[in-house]
């Protein structure tokens, strides 16, 4: 495309496609049922879990409480319908496994679900409860038998054999959280006999559903055996699996279940003191996207790709910005996934709640077909399929941290040949139409999805347009940046009367360098204007504030039309010498500030550890010498999760990375808790850690000293900054003598910016 010259227009052509994406041949469309026929899971199923929210504390009252808002919340008649008991529903007296009543089948525990009238168990009073409402009831297991029901001998049910007798002691099995189960031997008589007893009671009990936990391909024989007792009971009841399936058995687990779950938790376990808030972040979401498209082929009617819970419907409790939300929902509906809310549904956010029911992107879901893959590339991803009346379902993902124009050719979602397209938003609800390119400007990290169709009668829609801004990535204070602000015309009838103009906060100065007026933009043609803008000093080292560009124009000479994109961009105190700043992070623009003694670092990064070395630091050159005391707090982060690091970097070179010996470096992590690292090879790579991860907890502000002697780095830490515990002590091999010391960060998520914000910087 030829750049614009200030006022004037200039015709685009196609929009290429960068070389590294992944381009499907053709898009997924209906396939014929061919998976797991036990009369249930013929679409994806839509319900809710207690893992995520209430993990292990369930208990009747609590599931109850759950079940009726899903039905005063109109979740249920959406088709939200199931209600799901994960862990600990059951007795788990120690490591010896969960207690088994006479037959080896777990026992409840009656105090968080005591017994109701007529001999009900507790189970069973929250199962009536449950499907009182129009719903359906779920439950958890894991595969094996416990050892207690090994060492008591149970018998097994209408059977001569027992426990014993089926058991491998020496086999043991996946129970995450209460341990003792072992394996079972299903050529021995009495094993499959053991399962339908099992799987009689919870039909007995009202299930109509069972998650099978902590399968791996050893335990085919027990999802088989679950797939026979399940049926044998005449009960329709849903079987899903979980986790982290292997790919290589997919067949196995389309045959003889109804989901699967291909990955790890969606939860981060990141909350402070043990909080279920936030349940996720953006890393775990965004890890599905390798996932659905390498599983695409195996999701259909019956048996479905699982991709863990929804974790949308508590506001920023959910751990996602509004845009991370409706990602998540529409990757899992172009997907086909099962939609199983993980989030407290007594405490609804009112946006979340508009986005869960949305019918339209519900649709998309429950059509049963996996969606292909068509764009892969660091700062895009696109996901489409072919509806059964030959509608296509597209969605344009930008997985980059600042808002951007997605696009994908009308021919590489296979639909066919026509003067025009009609894009049907599934999220603003509102219809344009496009010559061939579909194309949106894309919040960070959100999604534009869209149903598209061949358009019968072109123009009778407003053109697809589309906003960007370059320019204004960060801004250093007091000094002017020039800000271009374009308008893409990709319809078929062309706009008059356009007007483009930038908004900033108050204090910022913004001034139009080129026209902002154009009289006609034609079908295929970009305009461009040009701004100069200022940000003022800001109030912390640095700030984030938003920019919005926005355009006014008419359609057919006289339908008015608007649109506006909002970007946030950053401004920044400078750091002052003799500090220096340096990033190796190159997968995403870094920024630092410094106001007085208050410091803040924004930037990516994969890692500093092994073959990884990227990151940004402020720091100052030659400060540490062979007796050296490097000391700060770090005060407050955001976006930062996992296993991101921020603290003290000591190194013969910080602007080094990738070339010369690291060091040692001692910070706070969300995911490993506070620990010092070193290299022990003599330069290569940081390879080393002390102590094991979450060992110490992390909890901000905290405060951290690396003490070098020689050879010797010590690092400690403080939570009130007078009182050190150690961290660690440990020898580096091969440092200079004098070395540069400052602090440092890295977001341990490529292309996704995190900030954090010190307090003071000392080298002595």
């Amino acid at each position: 495309m030829r750049k614009f010259i200030p006022g004037l227009l200039a015709v685009a052509t196609a929009i290429p496609l960068i070389s590294a994406l992944t381009v499907a041949s053709t898009v997924t469309s209906a396939a014929p049922a061919r998976a797991e026929n036990n009369g249930v899971g013929l679409t994806p199923a839509m319900g809710w879990s207690s893992w995520s929210f209430i993990r292990h504390d369930p208990t009747a009252a609590k599931i109850e409480a759950q079940a009726k808002a899903m039905k005063a919340s109109g979740l249920a008649a959406v088709g939200y319908q199931y209600v799901n008991i994960d862990d600990f529903w059951y007795n788990c007296p120690g490591s010896q496994g969960p207690d088994v009543d006479e037959y080896g089948r777990w026992v409840i525990n009656s105090t968080e679900f005591p017994p109701g009238p007529g001999g009900l168990n507790g189970i069973q009073v929250v199962s009536n409860y449950v499907h009182s409402l129009g719903l359906k009831f779920g439950i958890y297991v894991t595969p094996g038998i416990s050892k207690r029901a090994v060492a008591e001998n149970t018998k097994i049910k209408g059977t001569k054999y027992t426990a014993d007798e089926i058991a491998e002691p020496s086999v043991p099995e996946n129970n995450y959280n209460c341990g003792g189960m072992v394996g079972i031997n299903y050529k021995k008589p009495g094993a499959q006999a053991f399962i339908n007893s099992w799987a009689n009671e919870f039909a007995a009990w009202g299930v109509d559903y069972v998650k099978l936990d902590g399968v791996g391909s050893f335990d085919i024989p027990d999802v088989k055996a679950w797939s026979n007792a399940l049926r044998q009971t005449g009960r329709p009841i849903h079987l899903e699996l979980s986790n982290s399936l292997n790919i290589n058995y997919a067949k196995t687990w389309e045959k003889y279940s109804n989901g699967w779950r291909t990955g790890g938790d969606i939860e981060c376990y990141c909350g402070a003191g043990g909080s279920s808030y936030p349940l996720t972040d953006w890393s775990n979401v965004e890890s599905r996207f390798a996932q659905v498209a390498a599983w695409q082929p195996y999701g259909e009617p019956g048996a479905f790709n699982d991709y863990d819970s929804i974790e949308v419907g508590n506001g920023a409790n959910d751990g996602l910005t509004p845009p991370q939300r409706q990602t998540q929902l529409s990757l899992w509906a172009l997907a086909s996934s099962p939609l199983i809310l993980g989030t407290d549904l007594t405490h609804l956010n009112p946006l979340d709640l508009s986005y869960l029911k949305n019918k339209q992107v519900i649709a998309v879901d429950q059509d049963a077909i996996d969606a292909s893959q068509i764009v892969n590339t660091s700062s895009e991803q696109v996901f489409a399929k072919t509806e059964t009346n030959g509608d296509v379902i597209v969605g344009l993902f930008n997985t980059t941290g600042s808002a951007a124009v997605d696009s994908v050719a009308a021919s590489a979602l296979g639909l066919p040949s026509s003067k025009a397209y009609t894009l049907n938003n599934l999220w603003t609800h509102q219809s344009t139409e496009s010559a061939g390119t579909i194309s949106a400007t894309v919040a960070p990290d959100g999604v534009a999805l869209f149903r598209v169709t061949p358009a019968p009668h072109p123009g009778a829609a407003p053109p697809d347009t589309t906003l960007a801004l370059s320019g204004l990535g960060s801004l250093t204070a007091g000094q002017p940046a020039t800000a271009t602000a374009s308008f893409s015309n990709d319809g078929v009838q062309p706009v008059q009367h356009l007007n483009l103009k930038l908004r900033a906060p108050s204090g910022w100065t913004v001034t139009p360098t080129s026209s902002t007026h154009f009289a006609t933009v034609d079908s295929g043609e970009t305009a461009q204007a040009t701004f100069s803008v200022t940000a003022p000093t800001p109030v912390t080292p640095i700030q984030q504030s938003t920019v919005t560009e926005a355009a006014a124009y008419r359609w057919r000479n006289y339908v008015p039309e608007r649109s506006s994109v909002a970007y946030s961009v950053t401004s920044t105190a400078p750091v002052q010498s003799p500090l220096q700043t340096y990033s190796s992070a190159t997968d995403a623009p870094a920024a630092f500030g410094q106001t007085g003694q208050q410091f803040a670092i924004k930037g990516a990064g994969t890692d500093v550890w092994t073959d990884a070395d990227t990151y940004s630091a402020i720091y100052q050159p030659g400060a540490a010498g062979p007796s050296a005391t490097v000391e700060t707090e770090v005060t407050g982060q955001q976006d930062m999760s996992g296993y991101a690091k921020a603290g003290i970097m000591i190194r013969n070179n910080i602007a080094g990375a990738g070339s010369t010996p690291e060091g040692a470096i001692l910070y706070e992590s969300p995911g490993g808790g506070i620990q010092l690292e070193w290299d022990s090879n003599g330069g290569d790579s940081i390879n080393s850690v002390t102590p094991p991860n979450g060992t110490i907890p992390d909890n901000l502000p905290v405060w951290l000293k690396l003490v070098r002697d020689g050879s010797t780095y010590t690092g400690y830490y403080s939570t009130d900054g007078s009182t050190w515990t150690e961290v660690g002590s440990e020898t580096v091999p091969d440092q200079a003598s004098t070395q540069d010391a400052g602090l440092f960060m890295t977001s341990h998520a490529p292309g996704d910016p995190g900030t954090v914000d010190f307090e003071g910087l000392s080298v002595s």
